[in-house]
């Protein structure tokens, strides 16, 4: 068989229910070849992310349409009743017989015994698609949300706990939107001017962005960004608009020396040292010998010499080579990324209330590490992609509860101010400001 933009879409979501994330399996499957036409490419990206978004919504109703019981309905069948509802729900352009005709296709190649089942299911769900019943949005608004907006009970009654209903709801319906195309400018290499001159020459259209004063919205791109001619040559970086604010909170200076302490692939790491102009020394480091080999490479495509890549646990010592204090410090750290599931879906179906503690304790114990490397007078940015209070105020009231020597500092201009609350503390929300949920707190030792 043909390998379709639908079949492929539920062979990834098939390895995505075993654990393996979205992104890194479409960027394969679209860099290798197998749809070539443009509207092909588009079709699949959007399948899984929309069925991603809309899991609960798509599993409700599977089980008001099946007769047996829905949870023994094998993961295979489930996606391929998933893809072809979301199309039934959430699509307006491909006929109803031609989308059912591509699913039972898909479970012919996939499970052929069972092309009559996905066959009945999405006929049945055609004819009621105007009779289903929803829980009631005034007799139960988490359950209505949970539904409507696919997001876990637990997570819709813990938004409703810090933010109220009407916020909660707002959080999950924008957490469901197609976040934007968007990109960071190397000004080591470019301007946004030069950059977005240079974009229009094959169509793409580029509009600087309104927070970050380094991003630009990327529209209409003819293939992916990667295979692009200007991101080879390291004129841009693909980083949300929110993402980008975090390295201006630390706020380098060229000739410092600075710890990223949990690098990762090096998105901040790298817009660090170039706001340093390339000047200075950026220690960075990564519990994964992969992201630090990717740092590595993002260095180089870059013209960023100032940058020393080291595989290493943050929660630990550091290791000798290393200078012992630094004057400033960024701990970016691994949170429940709650704040990009625009980008990230798959996180909500897998996170649960119980893992919140253990992420705390691990931000605390890297917290706790990373302040003692920092020189009197410095400054220490704890950021995390996550809208939870108990992975970013509480841990930071927990710090400065054990740690007397460390004041709340305030970022004073280099972020917006609206981002900004009484105390200083940086937020980004999906719902206000259109970009991923972040939080930065800029922390000074006193002398």
């Amino acid at each position: 068989m043909k390998k379709t933009s639908r079949l492929l879409a539920v062979s990834i979501l098939n390895r995505v229910d075993k654990g393996a994330f979205a992104e890194p399996l479409l960027d394969e499957t679209l860099s290798g070849g197998l749809l070539p036409d443009k509207p092909d490419r588009a079709l699949l990206t959007h399948l899984v992310y929309g069925v991603l978004r809309r899991q609960a919504f798509l599993d409700w109703v599977i089980k008001a349409i099946y007769h047996g019981k829905a949870k023994d309905i094998s993961p295979p069948v489930r996606n391929i009743l998933r893809v072809g509802l979301f199309q039934v729900f959430f699509t307006d352009r491909i006929p109803s017989f031609a989308l059912v005709n591509e699913a039972v296709k898909t479970a012919k190649w996939l499970v052929p015994n069972r092309q009559g089942l996905v066959n009945a299911l999405l006929r049945n769900a055609i004819r009621q698609r105007d009779r289903l019943v929803f829980p009631s949005e005034s007799e139960d608004p988490i359950g209505y949300i949970s539904v409507v907006h696919s997001h876990p009970p637990w997570l819709v009654e813990r938004f409703r706990e810090i933010f109220g209903l009407a916020e909660a709801s707002a959080i999950c319906r924008a957490n469901n939107e197609i976040p934007p195309l968007t990109v960071r400018v190397n000004r080591l290499k470019t301007s946004r001017e030069q950059l977005i001159a240079e974009l229009l020459a094959p169509g793409i259209g580029a509009t600087p962005t309104i927070l970050s004063p380094d991003g630009l919205h990327l529209t209409n791109p003819p293939g992916p960004l990667s295979e692009m001619s200007c991101y080879k040559a390291g004129q841009f970086y693909i980083q949300d608009e929110a993402s980008q604010l975090i390295s201006r909170l630390v706020s380098p200076r060229p000739g410092e020396t600075l710890l990223d302490l949990c690098a990762g692939s090096g998105g901040k790491t790298t817009h660090l040292a170039e706001l340093m102009d390339n000047q200075g020394s950026i220690f960075a480091l990564d519990i994964r010998q992969e992201k630090i080999e990717a740092l590595h490479d993002a260095t180089q495509k870059r013209g960023i010499r100032i940058i020393k890549g080291i595989v290493a646990d943050g929660r630990e010592t550091l290791p000798g080579e290393m200078p012992r204090l630094f004057d400033r410090i960024l701990l970016d750290a691994p949170c429940s990324g709650l704040g990009t599931l625009r980008r990230n879906p798959e996180i909500k179906w897998r996170l649960k209330r119980e893992d919140l503690p253990a992420l705390a304790a691990n931000q605390l114990a890297l917290l706790m590490n990373a302040a003692r490397y920092l020189k009197i007078g410095g400054y220490l940015v704890y950021a995390t992609c996550s809208v939870l209070p108990e992975e970013n105020e509480d841990v930071i009231g927990n710090f400065l509860g054990q740690r007397k020597d460390f004041q709340l500092g305030h970022p004073g201009t280099s972020v917006p101010a609206r981002l900004l609350d009484e105390s200083g503390l940086f937020r980004t929300s999906t719902h206000v400001d259109q970009t991923d949920g972040f939080f930065g707190a800029v922390l000074r030792k006193k002398a």
